[in-house]
């Protein structure tokens, strides 16, 4: 599938260092895990800490993931035509709020978010490719790779913690599926081996075995 990539250290170090520097100051808003983020029509959010999920609703009120905003991606109303357009608080989060006539006056600042949009159309490609499997087991399987690398902290132990906590629901809405059937593939893995739950009950991932595995099938 297609891999998602960040961008460099360097060119996140630029991002915050302008901010704090052009906005030092504006206060940060937070936002508490499950809360909705209010949006505006000439409003961009920067993430400065945690993770915040892009969703859209189908007619049946089904939601759609679009994305994952890590910290220095932007997003908001005049970064989408996407409608219903929600976003999500997907564990405690803090957040910039920057005017569209702030970014427009600012060269730097706007060659800055254009590079995190970049990282933002990257991950929404991979998220896309991920219908072009067709069995559910392959879908879920890309998709955990690619949490691994958007959302993913190294353990001591060599594996990969996401450092969201998401629910069989959430899994489910991203690859098109239920959340029964999610429930059953995670035991699956679980039993073999390829994932775990911590304390917090965040996925903790063997991503050289999920990385095995793709490609592969496993009994349903």
């Amino acid at each position: 599938m297609m891999q998602s990539s960040t961008l460099g250290s360097t060119d996140a170090k630029q991002l915050r260092q302008l901010l704090e520097n052009q906005y030092q100051g504006s206060s940060l808003k937070t936002f508490k895990r499950g809360q909705t983020i209010p949006l505006l029509p000439q409003d961009v959010w920067v993430v400065y800490r945690g993770v915040v999920q892009l969703v859209t609703l189908y007619p049946s009120g089904d939601e759609a993931v679009l994305g994952f905003a890590v910290p220095l991606m932007p997003f908001g109303m005049p970064l989408t035509i996407t409608q219903p357009y929600q976003a999500i608080a997907l564990t405690d989060v803090d957040l910039m709020r920057l005017q569209m006539t702030d970014i427009e006056q600012s060269p730097a600042l706007t060659q800055c978010l254009l590079q995190q949009m970049h990282r933002r159309l990257q991950q929404t490609e991979a998220l896309l490719a991920l219908a072009s499997y067709r069995r559910v087991e392959e879908r879920l399987l890309h998709l955990l790779d690619l949490l691994t690398q958007e959302l993913g902290q190294p353990s001591e132990d060599g594996n990969i913690r996401l450092s969201a906590r998401l629910t069989h629901q959430h899994l489910a809405n991203t690859i098109g599926t239920t959340r029964v059937t999610i429930t059953r593939l995670l035991g699956q893995l679980r039993d073999r081996g390829y994932l775990t739950l911590d304390e917090h009950r965040h996925l903790v991932i063997r991503n050289r075995l999920i990385q095995q595995a793709m490609g592969e099938s496993f009994s349903a």
